[in-house]
């Protein structure tokens, strides 16, 4: 698994693209996102149908489709493990008990997996003025918005198969422990650009504190 961090305060490196860095906007606009950040995304965020949902003026960003395959795959082999595991013991050991919580494992990853889609489509962020705002969830909705002066690392982490798949996982860590926000399925692309643009802005804004 590899991470990368950066602090507020530190020097951001160069994107990819060669464009640089955006200068932060003042406070009280909110940052611009860059084009990468939309691309190779889902183009609609999926909401609770109720008419009593919370609903943000701004414009949503969300992840990369990629991000379903790759838990798919880590899903069929959690799967394979299990049986294997449950196999060997009762073919060594006689523990037929091992069918048992293979067969919990199996049912429980299969619901993840059947769910799994609905859920990446609800997953969405926004940049507004003075926070970031990061949702998730259709029946259990959760919405959590991130001041950008309170963030005091932002890591970047991408493991094997993540890395297979070209996709990242971007944590926002903040002072309170309760407001820190982990998106996944970002491109590589995307999880840098986005964490160059929140390292300037949270710069700014702890600034102007």
């Amino acid at each position: 698994m590899t991470e990368t961090s950066q602090t507020p305060g530190q020097e951001p490196s160069p994107r990819p693209d060669g464009s640089g860095i955006v200068p932060p906007p003042p406070s009280g606009i909110a940052p611009e996102a860059a084009p990468v950040l939309d691309e190779g995304t889902y183009e609609q965020i999926r909401e609770p149908r109720s008419e009593n949902r919370l609903a943000l003026d701004g414009t949503w960003h969300q992840i990369s489709p990629k991000y379903v395959l790759s838990q798919t795959v880590q899903n069929a082999i959690v799967v394979v493990l299990a049986l294997v595991a449950a196999t060997a013991l009762y073919l060594i050991a006689e523990q037929w008990w091992a069918w048992i919580a293979a067969g919990a494992i199996v049912v429980v990853t299969v619901i993840t997996q059947i769910i799994l889609p609905r859920q990446a489509r609800a997953l969405g962020y926004m940049l507004r003025e003075d926070d970031l705002v990061f949702r998730k969830g259709i029946l259990w909705q959760r919405i959590v918005a991130v001041p950008y002066g309170r963030m005091q690392l932002v890591d970047i982490t991408h493991g094997p198969m993540d890395r297979a798949f070209g996709i990242a996982k971007l944590k926002m860590i903040t002072a309170a422990a309760t407001t820190g926000v982990e998106i996944p399925g970002l491109s590589q692309d995307a999880a840098e650009s986005l964490r160059d643009t929140l390292i300037e802005v949270a710069e700014t804004r702890r600034t102007g504190l």
